[in-house]
């Protein structure tokens, strides 16, 4: 019996790395039909995108460069009049510092109380369904309700639950919380960590999930305690959910102002008064839409420097992992 040779492979096509891909193999009239079905698919949502996100911004750009007027006056060009006043109005600076504040304090609990609230989730064992529900379950509550509930709990007089707690044990509370500008933050910073930790906490569960458990059982077997499993696996494995978290975090926190402008309406002494509530104020309180068009593109502009630099910091730091 004779030996048969090996067929050698053929060579790959010049200038690939192999097997042509499909989209390069199907003829052009198919990847057509292919692009025409996709952009049929697509269409309503680029409709909506278009109609509710694009033309509003198109919009409010041209009638932050005039002097448009809630009442229909105004409407000629004043270019970047609008801007330069905004930049010199210590009514905008000192709201954004307040919006930036606001964010300084609450990203940190929130994020923290987030991943807290999942460790403890994704490891208890009785009523873990509850666990879940009932930390999960004030995100699902309307700002109103959220603003009106806490209002009534630290109401700043004997009607306020927090003091009639304070009273019962025998302590005099003394506390003006919305209406002390030392506390009057610190209390909606408070009421929005009850609230929108829930999603963090989701976000962080479903990422603990994901993580292979052969990894703590490989570690067990090494002899790494819990503390060591924490640090070395959990916290490594969150790295990019925390990274989501964070930005996520920081841009909701730039948006507030529901809760604000319910429980203190930007006082005491427009202490907590956000960007969001100036530019309110100026469009429908001081109608003007102008104005108020290009504080918001002010704070737009502040919006997207933060997102750039979360972007790059995390980029490198995945770089710097990578090598």
């Amino acid at each position: 019996m004779t030996a048969t040779a090996p067929t050698a492979p053929a060579p790959p096509p010049a200038g690939g790395t192999g097997a042509a891909t499909p989209s390069a193999s199907r003829p052009p009239a198919v990847r057509r039909r292919r692009l025409e079905h996709g952009l049929v698919f697509v269409a309503p949502f680029l409709l909506f995108h278009l109609l509710f996100l694009v033309w509003p911004l198109l919009l409010g750009l041209k009638m932050s460069l005039g002097d448009d007027n809630i009442t229909g006056a105004g409407g000629s060009f004043v270019g970047l009049d609008n801007y330069v006043e905004a930049l010199g109005d210590p009514d905008v600076w000192s709201s954004l510092w307040h919006t930036v504040w606001f964010t300084l304090l609450s990203t940190a609990p929130l994020v923290l109380t987030g991943l807290v609230m999942a460790l403890l989730a994704h490891h208890l064992r009785v009523f873990q369904w509850l666990w879940r529900l009932s930390w999960f379950a004030p995100f699902l509550l309307p700002s109103g309700v959220v603003g009106l509930l806490w209002l009534w709990m630290i109401y700043p007089s004997d009607f306020g639950l927090a003091d009639l707690l304070l009273n019962s044990l025998g302590l005099d509370p003394g506390i003006g919380w919305l209406t002390d500008t030392r506390y009057a933050m610190l209390s909606i910073v408070l009421t929005t960590v009850w609230w929108t930790v829930g999603f963090n906490f989701l976000l962080y569960l479903a990422a603990l999930q994901a993580i292979p458990h052969h990894l703590y059982e490989a570690a067990e077997l090494d002899g790494a305690g819990a503390r060591q499993r924490l640090r070395h696996i959990t916290l490594p494995m969150l790295a990019r959910t925390t990274g989501v978290v964070v930005i996520l975090q920081l841009l909701a926190s730039l948006k507030i102002f529901d809760q604000i402008y319910i429980m203190t309406g930007g006082g005491p002494d427009e202490s907590t008064r956000p960007i969001l509530q100036y530019v309110y104020e100026a469009g429908f309180t001081g109608y003007r839409i102008g104005y108020a068009s290009a504080v918001s593109y002010v704070f737009f502009a502040l919006i997207v420097i933060v997102s750039l630099v979360h972007l790059r910091m995390t980029r490198r730091s995945r770089e710097e992992a990578a090598k």
